[in-house]
């Protein structure tokens, strides 16, 4: 059964589309390469012993989409692709709303056109804003504080109506919380461009000797260390919970929402110390200025996911740990190599 799988060899898309083919799917990625390597798809063969088949483009050229639907039997899209950093947002909203909103209006009136309706979205724990309580719960007040995690709400809010209009449509909404870690060989992992905006390439780029220290925003927060607390999922829980969203949608008609978290939060000095164990290093940092737009803590409640989808975590922060590190250390300056 062909999956299409829209920004797939990007970080978590080429992690997905191993779990993919483990579970006997066959996907098929589009991605217009703006954030992401084709080496990574390599590396899911090596891995998996099937190269996804691999069209380059853009989820906005509506023609290259009607194409590929007409020459390809599609069952179902996993939609990844999209731009995703906060602060590049803010500076730039008109190509967020462009690229991630425009982009999703384009794929989804070509599925219409194709009569495929199952669709899996990469949404994101950004869409509770600054959340009053935690453990989060699906049924939380939504808000956004940036054009990024603007762009993921209105996206959801346009599944809502499609849906309420069209019910035989099938649409899982699938809310992350922080994707962390690598596939346990070491070959696929997470490969940011310039500084990254994540926590965790961030401190294995410091272990492995490319950044000179960790940069912490506040030390003061209200939380047992004062530094942010967050919900980090080991990225192949993340990609297993997208396999466990398809095998749903195959079977059952609706839309669904659910987080995807492990239900634990640690801290970035917490996250800090635990790379640094599985290096075998005291990695260096600092406490700067707090980071506006910024909350206190954030992790989920995955109880939802559990019951709908018979889905969890299964991998600890010890796991996350050393496969990032795996990674990191195999790939030093990442796929440009």
């Amino acid at each position: 059964m062909r999956v299409l799988v829209t920004g797939g060899a990007g970080y978590i898309g080429s992690h997905t589309c191993v779990a993919l083919i483990e579970a006997g799917y066959t996907p098929l990625v589009l991605d217009n390469l703006c954030n992401s390597s084709p080496v990574s798809l390599d590396r899911v063969a090596q891995i998996s012993g099937t190269r996804p088949q691999f069209i380059e483009g853009d989820v906005r050229d509506a023609a290259l989409l009607t194409g590929l639907f007409e020459s390809h039997d599609i069952a179902a899209v996993i939609h990844f692709a999209g731009l995703k950093a906060v602060g590049e947002s803010v500076e730039q909203p008109l190509a967020y709303y462009d690229n991630n909103v425009s982009g999703t209006v384009t794929l989804l009136q070509a599925m219409q056109n194709a009569g495929v309706n199952r669709i899996i979205f990469s949404s994101s724990a950004t869409v509770y804003g600054d959340p009053a309580s935690v453990p989060i719960r699906e049924d939380f007040p939504l808000s956004a504080t940036n054009p990024y995690g603007r762009s993921k709400l209105m996206i959801e809010e346009m599944l809502g109506d499609l849906h309420l209009a069209h019910p035989d449509w099938r649409i899982a909404r699938l809310r992350y919380f922080n994707p962390v870690g690598a596939h346990a060989s070491g070959l696929i992992g997470e490969d940011p461009q310039g500084i990254p905006n994540n926590l965790m390439p961030y401190i294995t780029q410091v272990a492995i000797g490319r950044r000179d220290k960790l940069r912490v925003f506040g030390g003061d927060w209200p939380t047992p260390d004062g530094t942010g607390v967050r919900d980090y999922i080991h990225v192949m829980d993340l990609a297993e919970g997208h396999v466990a969203a398809l095998d749903y949608l195959l079977k059952n008609e609706g839309l669904f929402t659910v987080n995807l978290g492990s239900g634990q939060g640690y801290s970035v000095l917490q996250m800090l110390h635990a790379l640094g164990r599985a290096s075998h290093q005291t990695l260096a940092h600092e406490i700067v200025a707090r980071r506006a737009g910024d909350i206190a803590e954030c992790w989920a409640d995955p109880a939802a996911a559990l019951a709908l989808l018979g889905w969890q975590t299964r991998r600890s922060l010890d796991d996350i740990c050393a496969d990032a590190w795996r990674w990191q250390q195999a790939n030093p300056m990442g796929y440009a190599e």
